[in-house]
């Protein structure tokens, strides 16, 4: 059971299901007029790096890889849905494990194999990923459909969008053949690097927020806005699979 359903959060009724949906659809809206803010792959000055070098480099490509992640918005929200109502590190351990091990996977597989399809699906299913979490932390599932998915299932098969979503842009860079195997190792370990850094700072931040009286209190409305923003993600994916 959702601890929101466990603390007495507002339940799940017709008025605020409707309220939910506007407020989804107007983010949906709105995803056309805020697109150039949520633009998400890599900088043009790292995309010229990666394209001009050759050869095995190791600590550039960490640098990468962190970078990417510390500012990889989708992931970080993915991860705050993930352990928003995670209290034990042994349990945040065993998800974010999950978790790198499914984006690690698909990362490696999906630039070594060439395995591609459009990075905007692929981004679209990762926006649809934090708004799954949201559903989940609020208990949508158990009211729907009166059961509770595999929250560990899940967080490791949305890892390997999140992975293959990064590799489809990789892809789009002409990387060299010279030491590519060691470049994205290294790209990937600075990618885990970056996000257990990121999940450090959410778990400080966390911490101080659930001393509050104000976490359950908010704890509602946290997630719906995590919802929206997972809805504004995938809209903005695909308008641009559609439209661009």
């Amino acid at each position: 059971m959702s601890p929101l359903v466990s603390h007495g959060a507002p339940a799940w009724r017709g008025a605020s299901m409707a309220r939910l949906l506007l407020f989804a659809a107007a983010a949906l809206l709105m995803s056309g007029v805020l697109a150039p803010a949520f633009a998400h792959g890599v900088a043009e000055g790292d995309k010229g790096y990666i394209q001009e070098t050759t050869g095995f480099l190791f600590w550039p490509f960490v640098y990468l890889g962190a970078k990417h992640m510390v500012t990889g918005y989708d992931h970080l929200l993915f991860l705050f849905g993930v352990i928003f109502f995670l209290y034990r590190m042994k349990d945040i351990g065993a998800y974010v494990t999950l978790f790198a091990i499914g984006h690690s996977t698909t990362l490696l597989l999906g630039v070594l194999t060439g395995v591609s399809v459009s990075s905007y699906l692929v981004d679209a299913i990762i926006g649809l990923s934090v708004v799954y979490k949201a559903l989940d932390n609020l208990g949508a599932f158990q009211r729907w459909f009166g059961f509770q998915p595999s929250t560990k299932g899940a967080t490791l098969v949305f890892g390997l969008f999140h992975g293959f979503g990064l590799a489809t842009k990789l892809q789009d860079f002409k990387l060299s053949p010279d030491g590519l195997l060691g470049n994205l190792v290294a790209f990937n370990i600075g990618v885990e690097i970056g996000q257990l850094l990121a999940l450090g700072a959410i778990l400080i931040l966390m911490g101080f927020w659930r001393r509050t009286n104000s976490f359950w209190r908010l704890a509602f409305a946290a997630n719906v806005v995590l919802m929206t923003l997972g809805f504004l993600l995938t809209g903005y994916q695909l308008a641009g699979f559609f439209i661009l």
